[in-house]
């Protein structure tokens, strides 16, 4: 019996010892200056500035964007939150003139190619899915990063077909963004385009190359796509109606390609997790993918996004955005604006 109570009390000793180095070590370690932080993530990100006038104009704004990071974590009242990624060091004028690139009116029209009219599923309410994530059924590629040109239209209609040759043939294939970027002329390459634009070249253009044979470079070349067998071909497309019914709908039958009033304030620059509700642009000026919806823990229900931001944006590239508001547009617009391929 006096052996297990020493036991006991050496055991009680070591954890407070134990508690009381380790809160005698963080004390002792100081905290970082914003400058030592900035360091750290230039080296995190292979970040190189041209000169010191340069890196203490980075530094500066990097401290800024640090500043508002943190108060609106600290705000407690957000069903989402921002943190530091590798766009900490650029203004959120610099970041959305380099990392969208939308150019489209306010919903697009079929062109003559685009032969079929949106058809709603036979599904009634009850029978559609709570909650679905075209990940989960391997017809989402990895999350790319589209680099400083204005390309997002052609990620978003890649990612749309992507999953609808996916859920079509039962394979998983990477298609070519760059072939977009080089040969789609009506749309301007890294000034920015539209998906239905892109579709409509996969169509004229007997297909489109896989990203192995066509890869992307973050800027516009001479098209080459002569040279190249096409891997995947696509019927038609269809533009969907601006009703979160009609979205939904085509997003249970496959990934969709969307735009989205992405917000110019740090907030959507920022954003790192959770469903977001903050604020939306005055105009459509981004595209996504749309690969699935769902409902959070705080009973929130959200759409499931593919960016291509990279994955140091977002919940690893991907964001979730409030769903069922009662908004006609939906937040940030994402029904105005929303088509996807057919195999």
């Amino acid at each position: 019996m006096g052996m297990k109570i020493d036991l006991i009390s050496i055991l009680i000793l070591f954890l407070v010892v134990a508690t009381y180095n380790s809160q005698a070590t963080a004390r002792s370690q100081p905290k970082l200056s914003v400058s030592e932080r900035h360091e750290l993530w230039m080296a995190r990100h292979g970040r190189v500035y041209k000169d010191e006038v340069e890196k203490a104009k980075r530094l500066m704004i990097f401290k800024e964007n640090i500043k508002f990071i943190e108060s609106m974590n600290k705000a407690g009242n957000l069903s989402y939150k921002l943190g530091i990624n590798e766009f900490a060091d650029i203004t959120s004028d610099e970041f959305f003139a380099k990392y969208t690139g939308l150019n489209t009116p306010s919903h697009p029209s079929p062109s003559p190619l685009s032969s079929t009219e949106f058809k709603i599923n036979d599904l009634t309410d009850d029978e559609m899915p709570s909650n679905l994530d075209w990940r989960k059924h391997g017809a989402v590629t990895e999350v790319k990063n589209q680099g400083q040109c204005g390309c997002c239209w052609a990620f978003s209609a890649v990612g749309a077909l992507e999953g609808a040759y996916k859920i079509a043939t039962g394979q998983k294939i990477e298609l070519s963004e760059q072939e977009l970027v080089d040969c789609t002329t009506r749309n301007n390459g890294c000034g920015g385009g539209t998906m239905t634009n892109a579709f409509d070249f996969i169509i004229e253009n007997g297909g489109i190359s896989t990203e192995s044979d066509y890869p992307y470079k973050s800027q516009q070349y001479t098209c080459r796509s002569q040279e190249l067998t096409p891997a995947v071909k696509i019927s038609s497309y269809q533009v969907v109606p601006a009703s979160e019914t009609a979205l939904l709908q085509a997003v249970t039958k496959q990934p969709v390609s969307i735009g989205i009033a992405a917000s110019d304030s740090q907030e959507f620059q920022f954003y790192a997790g959770g469903t977001y509700h903050g604020s939306c642009a005055d105009q459509i000026n981004h595209a996504v993918t749309a690969i699935g919806y769902g409902t959070d823990e705080e009973g929130q229900k959200y759409w499931l996004l593919k960016n291509s931001w990279g994955t140091t944006w977002g919940e690893n590239g991907y964001m979730k955005i409030i769903r069922d508001t009662g908004n006609p547009g939906g937040h940030c617009d994402i029904y105005k604006l929303s088509s996807y391929p057919m195999i």
